[in-house]
């Protein structure tokens, strides 16, 4: 299986371990997000970014719909906001919004 099928089909996979249940509407609770993010989180890079405390904020954020709950759409926007936190963390860029490569120039030359 190609990487990015391997990816997909395990956020989906995932998400539908954690809420499943017993065939009712597959949703996530607070407790099953924190148990998801503490299970399937295992690198010091992204563990860093979520900590117990930040459950509800998260659950804030992500539960648009404000029904207590976060469906598969919002559980993507979460994946999708760990992946860009990775990806600003491996590669230094991004965090800083408005400053072109030209402007961080300046400001370390004065």
């Amino acid at each position: 299986m190609a990487r990015l099928d391997h990816v997909i089909t395990n956020i989906v996979d995932i998400f539908m371990d954690y809420a499943d249940d017993g065939g009712k509407k597959r949703q996530l609770n607070k407790e099953e997000l924190k148990k998801l993010f503490e299970q399937e989180i295992q690198s010091p890079d992204l563990k860093d970014t979520i900590s117990a405390g930040d459950i509800e904020d998260a659950m804030a954020m992500l539960d648009k719909n404000h029904d207590g709950e976060v469906n598969f759409r919002e559980f993507c926007r979460c994946v999708c906001v760990l992946a860009k936190c990775y990806f600003q963390k491996k590669t230094g860029r991004g965090g800083k919004r408005g400053k072109g490569k030209d402007q961080e120039g300046e400001e370390e030359e004065g």
